[in-house]
C-alpha cells in the first residue's frame, strides 16, 4: 500500500478524531474564519467546522443551527454517491445531474443568494446565521 494513502487516512481519522470531540466553539487552535475576523460579515462557510462537531456528535439541528448550506452539501454530495453507487453495481447509466452545464451556475445563485441573506441582521434571516 502506498505511503501517501496510509497518511491520508491517518489524517483524516485523526480530524473526525478532533472535530467529533473538540468542539471548534470552546478552542482557539482551530482556524477561523478569515473573511468574517476582516470584514466582520459571515461567509458561506462560516459555521461549518461546528456543524461538523454537530453532525459527528449526531446533533442534526445543530447542524442547521450552524449552516444550513452545509445540510444542502451534504444531500448533494450524497445524491451523487449515490448516482454513482447506482451506475457502477447495477450497471445502470442514471444521468447524475451535478454534471448538467447549468448545475453550477445554480448552486453559485443559491450560494450568494445565502451568503447575503444571512448577513441581514432582521428576523428571520438571523437564523441563517451561525448560532
Amino acid at each position: 500500500m502506498n505511503v501517501k494513502y496510509i497518511a491520508f487516512f491517518l489524517l483524516g481519522t485523526a480530524l473526525i478524531l478532533v472535530y467529533a470531540f473538540v468542539n471548534p466553539s470552546d478552542v482557539d487552535f482551530l482556524p477561523k474564519c478569515p473573511f468574517y475576523f476582516f470584514t466582520g460579515f459571515y461567509c458561506p462557510g462560516c459555521g461549518s467546522q461546528r456543524a461538523t462537531h454537530q453532525l459527528l456528535n449526531f446533533n442534526i439541528l445543530g447542524v442547521f443551527q450552524q449552516n444550513f448550506m452545509y445540510v444542502v452539501g451534504l444531500f448533494i454530495v450524497g445524491y451523487h454517491l449515490i448516482i454513482i453507487g447506482i451506475n457502477t453495481f447495477f450497471n445502470k447509466n442514471v444521468y447524475n445531474f451535478i454534471y448538467h452545464p447549468k448545475t453550477p451556475f445554480v448552486l453559485l445563485f443559491f450560494i450568494i443568494g445565502f451568503w447575503i441573506l444571512r448577513n441581514i441582521p432582521y428576523y428571520p434571516f438571523t437564523l441563517l446565521a451561525p448560532k
